[in-house]
């Protein structure tokens, strides 16, 4: 999913040093493209299985380079930054809580990847939109500590308005929401569950509760959160985190031994929808090759082996998502939405009104 994307959790994935592929530094981006080459931009989240990428390689005769630029939020501000005379080919990881900053700075060129028409409904812009291209879906959601719970005898929190009870004071962690993706999504979750007139008093209450702010989800989950087993650092003290509904299943995947039941939970009633996009940058080096890795990335190939890569959702049509995703997984049927352009008209003032109310 920063991630977020994670943010994706897609933050999730990085948090547990899993991005495989071979990265370009920002130094060498430039120079990454040429004829036989393809430079895909994003964010420190991405991962893909070798055998797939291969694959993509040997069918269409590009070799894949991959920029990683930070968090979500830092690698679309350096694709605005040098917008005209891109790092790289395509752009993948910006969401739709920074959607309308990419689009408004004219990053991307017109392309409608083949294969667009079977994208799940759901996920597709608005106005035909073909700039961006959606590839995958994710819930961001306040997760906790099942064996802090069960150790205090105390019922975890399930919904928003449960996390300012007195019973979960001091307890929350939370990104930056001028840094972080997932700490973006959280924000924008409140505000589209108690309004413009209501959103900013609910922080106030979120404050007073002891919240813990952190710059982003990595320092968040696997330096403060007590339930995270995939940090290198010492266990934090905070039993609940805000990071991924699919943040489960990577703690049941890379435990060893692997255990029966998932040691985080998610509290379904706090979660945002994010959604992950793609596009060609405009200026890319080499734009056929950009458009083939479009295509590459909503086929069912890479759809199917996202799950267990990024920990997203997939939107194309008939995807797979493999068992044990599914088993500790979380289904989120009512995740807190908002429209992009709702988004686009509020965030920066949004943003500015919580760093005044929560970090001052």
């Amino acid at each position: 999913m920063s991630t977020i994307k994670k943010a994706s959790v897609t933050a999730a994935a990085v948090g547990l040093g899993l991005v495989a592929v071979t990265a370009c530094s920002s130094d060498s981006g430039s120079k990454a493209s040429d004829s036989k080459s393809v430079t895909l931009v994003t964010h420190d989240s991405f991962n893909v299985s070798k055998s797939v990428l291969k694959d993509f390689e040997k069918t269409s005769g590009y070799k894949v380079r991959v920029l990683e630029d930070g968090d979500a939020g830092q690698a679309v501000n350096k694709a605005i930054l040098s917008k005209g005379n891109p790092q790289g080919d395509v752009f993948f990881g910006v969401d739709n809580t920074l959607l309308s900053r990419a689009l408004d700075n004219d990053v991307f060129a017109s392309y409608e990847a083949k294969g667009a028409d079977l994208i799940l409904p759901q996920y597709r812009l608005a106005g035909g939109e073909k700039r961006v291209t959606p590839i995958d879906s994710g819930d961001i959601c306040v997760n906790y500590d099942k064996k802090y719970f069960a150790d205090k005898k105390l019922a975890p929190p399930r919904t928003l308005d449960d996390l300012i009870k007195p019973q979960y004071k001091n307890l929350l962690v939370t990104e930056n929401a001028s840094t972080s993706s997932p700490g973006l999504g959280f924000v924008l979750g409140t505000a589209a569950k108690y309004g413009d007139d209501g959103w900013e008093s609910y922080w106030k209450k979120l404050k007073a509760n002891g919240v813990k702010v952190v710059d982003g989800w990595e320092q968040a989950y696997n330096e403060e959160f007590s339930g995270s087993a995939g940090g290198k650092k010492a266990k934090g003290d905070r039993p609940l985190v805000v990071s991924y509904a699919s943040s489960p299943p990577v703690e049941v995947l890379y435990a060893k031994p692997q255990p029966k039941e998932a040691p985080t939970g998610v509290a379904t009633g706090t979660c945002f929808r994010q959604v992950e996009y793609a596009g060609l940058l405009k200026g890319a080096k080499n734009e056929k090759g950009g458009k083939a890795l479009l295509d590459f990335m909503i086929s069912k190939k890479f759809q199917d082996d996202m799950p267990l890569q990024m920990f997203v959702n997939p939107v194309r049509e008939a995807a797979q998502t493999p068992e044990l995703f599914r088993k500790f997984g979380v289904t989120v049927d009512k995740p807190q939405t908002m429209a992009p352009k709702k988004i686009a008209d509020n965030r920066e003032q949004w943003v500015k009104s919580w760093t005044s109310l929560v970090l001052k």
